[in-house]
């Protein structure tokens, strides 16, 4: 007697089948659903604001590098490596470089 394998029970089609439900309910709400929004305000406030995030962005990951370089050459300067006090105050640099690229922007642009 030759036994069948089922390729799928009938839990795991029902948990198919809401599953599938679900994906399409989910796309049916994003696109026929949309509400359309108008600006109302001045566009270009929009676009300073969304530049000033983007710059706050970059000001915390270069006071993230900052600190990092600081903790690198005073681990450097613990354990008497050169090349990662280089590294080091390499990070360092970089930290300044990127914390205060806004104002050098604004210097080069005028």
């Amino acid at each position: 007697m030759i036994k069948r394998k089922k390729s799928i029970k009938p839990k795991e089609n029902e948990i198919i089948h809401i599953l599938v439900v679900m994906y399409t309910s989910a796309v049916y709400m994003t696109t026929v659903a949309a509400i359309s929004v108008n600006a109302a305000g001045d566009p270009l406030a929009v676009v300073n604001n969304l530049s000033e995030f983007i710059f706050s962005i970059i000001r915390a990951i270069g006071l993230i590098l900052l600190g990092f370089g600081i903790v690198q050459i005073g681990l450097s300067l613990k354990s008497h490596d050169p090349s990662q006090r280089a590294n080091g105050f390499l990070t360092l640099a970089g930290g300044v470089i990127i914390t205060f690229t806004k104002e050098i922007l604004t210097l080069i642009t005028g």
